[in-house]
């Protein structure tokens, strides 16, 4: 497989799990004590957009 199809097969993957973008933030949130939190939530919005993925409902924990 090359790179193009490899990108392709991720894409398609979290679009059609979405919860894997959180999950992967979380455990960055979770490794570096949610030190960067604040970019971490970007970074997962930057991702959703990018594959085409369903938003996050806002959290009422925050």
């Amino acid at each position: 497989m090359d790179l193009k199809g490899l990108v392709n097969k991720a894409r398609d993957t979290l679009r059609k799990n979405p919860d894997l973008i959180e999950k992967g933030g979380d455990a960055i949130d979770k490794a570096t004590g949610n030190k960067y939190a604040e970019q971490v939530d970007k970074a997962q919005d930057a991702v959703r957009k990018a594959v085409g993925a369903e938003q996050k409902a806002p959290e009422n924990d925050k």
